[in-house]
């Protein structure tokens, strides 16, 4: 059974709140792609759609959006996701994760799509403590 850590961003204030997930709730991530959209509930947000932006593996590789499946990849990679080059030209080999979230999925990077009716705080219950 897959576990994940969810980090959920929130695009108009910044904020990013982490969630750990489990069971049925898991599930809902297992076989999406990047950029598709996932039922806030799995994480406490009823109400609340949540776009999938991208994650990383147990060894801490990054998913790329243009490597199809779930199997790691080698690229000869010049700048993007997985590598950044300290000089103009510069190119690396580095193994990098395919786009489909699976069971080698362990943390998955998201972003609020579309909003609910209540505000996150008031669902996840911090409304109380800002007071």
């Amino acid at each position: 059974m897959a576990d994940f850590q969810v980090v959920v961003a929130d695009p108009e204030d910044g904020t990013t709140y982490q969630f750990e997930i489990d069971g049925q709730d898991a599930n809902r991530f297992q076989g999406r792609d990047i950029g598709e959209t996932v039922d806030g509930g799995a994480v406490g947000l009823d109400g609340y759609e949540l776009e999938v932006t991208g994650g990383s593996d147990t060894a801490g590789r990054p998913m790329r959006e243009d490597v199809p499946g779930t199997e790691l990849k080698q690229l000869l990679l010049t700048g993007g996701v997985g590598y950044e080059p300290e000089v103009d030209g510069e190119r690396r080999r580095v193994t990098v994760r395919g786009r489909e979230i699976s069971d080698d999925t362990r943390q998955i990077n998201a972003k609020i799509a579309s909003r609910g009716d209540s505000s996150v705080d008031e669902l996840l219950g911090d409304a109380d403590e800002d007071e």
